[in-house]
Formats: C-alpha cells, sequence, structure tokens
C-alpha cells in the first residue's frame, strides 16, 4: 500500500494541544487508535509539509 493507493476505510483525525506542551495528532479507525505526539518545532514541520502537498496537489488539479 503506498500514498496513491485507494482504500475504503474512514478514519478520524482530530489535532491539538496536550497538557504536556505537545501537539498530539490523534487517529482512530475502527478499534484502532493511534495517539502521536510532537514537539512544537517538529508540529510545525509537519504542518509545513502539509501545506506543500496541498499546493502541490492545487497544482496538479489544475
Amino acid at each position: 500500500m503506498g500514498i496513491n493507493t485507494k482504500k475504503d476505510i474512514e478514519a478520524n483525525l482530530q489535532i491539538g494541544p496536550t497538557d504536556q506542551g505537545m501537539v498530539r495528532i490523534f487517529v482512530s479507525a475502527g478499534d484502532a487508535e493511534i495517539p502521536m505526539d510532537f514537539e512544537v518545532e517538529e508540529a510545525n514541520d509537519i504542518a509545513e509539509e502539509i501545506m506543500a502537498a496541498a499546493r502541490a496537489a492545487a497544482g496538479l488539479a489544475k
């Protein structure tokens, strides 16, 4: 399975700060729950990667 492989899986995504000063990305799908905690700097890097991917996807959609 790769980034371009389409799957019929429904998942819930939540993003927010923790009480420990981390940023948590929480993914749940069915019985699976995946909490991922990141330092603020790492979260900023991830946000930049998401924005770059969105810009690239928008360019491909034209």
